[in-house]
């Protein structure tokens, strides 16, 4: 029953359209991102799974409709009628999806909606919601997968979020080949691997950092990973290598030099015999400087990643829309598009056709053809309001995830801003006619 996890104003549309006599007209919607983050060389679909189980779910309970009945904005919409359409509510349409983990760019849809107008306005705000949540984190979390150069990412960032975000936050990360996250929510819910070792507060509630090791190696002899930067890091491993021994899994980094620390806390581990253990860096982590530890030798083998993880730092909000392309009322068809500047969009239901040669994508109505060599991204995934299958498990998703950006070219690797799109997105001849003639109907 989530039927309130919306904008006040989806429901006062939806009423208008109830009481106006406009409820039999289907609209056809479409979500997608207008332009990437500057920060941005590509993004990656998540939250797909998650929007789609509510569209098949959204209900209206009757304490939500009494609750309905009393707000100011929408009391005098709330007739027995309308009552009744919410509380016998059901999404009905039909709804086109990219797979989870599908690499896209700006203007290219990751979901279409066509339905009866009603439905699909309610279920405008949670799409977007939780998809530019998702493929926001997914996106940042791919760098910093990426830059670590097969080194293990772990995701740190649940004290950095909302706890409910940073659940998801733990599962985009996973998706994108994150190799585990200290959420243990996460871990239950979606089976993601959960590591972690103990703060600093352990180590400063005992009388000695030589009592704190010698404590968590007892209570934990075959997970010692021993934070050893409370005081002095080198003096730590020091402590770690004397205390532990051959139980030390690895030693932990969170302050200081990382690239020096780590290089003289290696050698350490080494001449003691301990050349199993692993070194694992936290502190404030993103892909510019995981890039820069690796690029200057540091031997760091774990990245704890978190602030800049689920609050993607430098790309905090992804603007993803839901814009209605096409409506259909009395058996007559009407293409749509906005050509504000800057905010122009294109007419019509889309697909998204991908060149397998690697020459970039094609934006195309629905009604055409693949070109030879390309795929179509968006597949049916529900029908008659009926959900076509459950849809992939996590780990069949994070491998289609992870093969999909492996395979990008180099130049979409890159962390720095690019000039230009590096990436080429064109659109189909079909399309622009279509575009063109729906711009002078307007303009006459």
């Amino acid at each position: 029953m989530q039927g309130l996890k919306t904008d006040l104003y989806q429901l006062t549309m939806a009423a208008g359209y109830f009481h106006r006599g406009m409820a039999d007209t289907v609209a056809c919607c479409e979500l997608f991102v207008r332009r990437l983050p500057a920060q941005r060389r590509y993004l990656v679909a998540a939250g797909i799974e998650d929007a789609l189980d509510f569209i098949t779910k959204l209900r209206f309970d009757d304490v939500q409709i009494d609750f309905l009945r009393e707000l100011p904005g929408l009391r005098d919409a709330m007739t027995e009628p309308f009552v009744d359409y919410l509380r016998n509510f059901r999404f009905g349409g039909e709804v086109w999806a990219v797979p989870e983990g599908t690499v896209v760019f700006a203007g290219e849809p990751l979901i279409r909606v066509v339905a009866p107008i009603i439905e699909a306005q309610l279920v405008d705000t949670f799409l977007l919601s939780t998809i530019n949540h998702a493929t926001k984190i997914a996106s940042k979390a791919a760098r910093i997968v990426r830059a670590a150069a097969g080194r293990a990412v772990l995701e740190f960032g649940t004290r950095r979020t909302h706890p409910d975000a940073a659940v998801d936050a733990a599962r985009c990360a996973y998706l994108v080949g994150a190799a585990g996250s200290s959420n243990v929510e996460a871990g239950l819910r979606h089976g993601i691997p959960v590591m972690g070792t103990a703060a600093h507060m352990w180590t400063m509630t005992h009388d000695s950092e030589e009592q704190a090791f010698a404590n968590y190696v007892a209570t934990f002899p075959n997970a010692s990973i021993l934070l050893i930067d409370t005081y002095d890091t080198v003096r730590g491993a020091e402590r770690a290598v004397k205390i532990a021994k051959d139980k030390l899994k690895g030693v932990r980094l969170d302050s200081g030099d990382l690239g020096a620390l780590s290089k003289e806390v290696r050698e350490l581990l080494d001449a003691a015999g301990c050349q199993a253990a692993k070194i694992v860096a936290s502190s404030d982590l993103n892909e510019y400087k995981i890039a820069s530890l690796l690029a200057d030798g540091a031997p760091i083998d774990v990245f704890g990643v978190g602030t800049e993880l689920v609050c993607s730092k430098d790309a905090p909000s992804l603007g993803g829309v839901y814009k209605v392309v096409q409506f259909e009322r009395a058996g007559r068809t009407v293409p749509i598009a906005k050509f504000a500047q800057g905010k122009a969009t294109y007419p019509g239901p889309h697909q998204v056709y991908r060149q397998q040669d690697g020459s970039g994508d094609i934006l195309a109505l629905s009604s055409e053809a693949a070109p030879a060599g390309a795929i179509a991204l968006l597949e049916s995934r529900i029908q008659a309001g009926k959900a076509l299958s459950n849809g992939p498990d996590l780990a069949a998703s994070r491998t289609y995830a992870m093969r999909n950006i492996e395979q990008l070219p180099d130049v979409l690797h890159e962390l720095e801003p690019a000039s230009e799109p590096p990436y080429s997105v064109t659109i189909s001849a079909a399309l622009q006619e279509l575009s063109e003639r729906v711009s002078k109907s307007i303009n006459r």
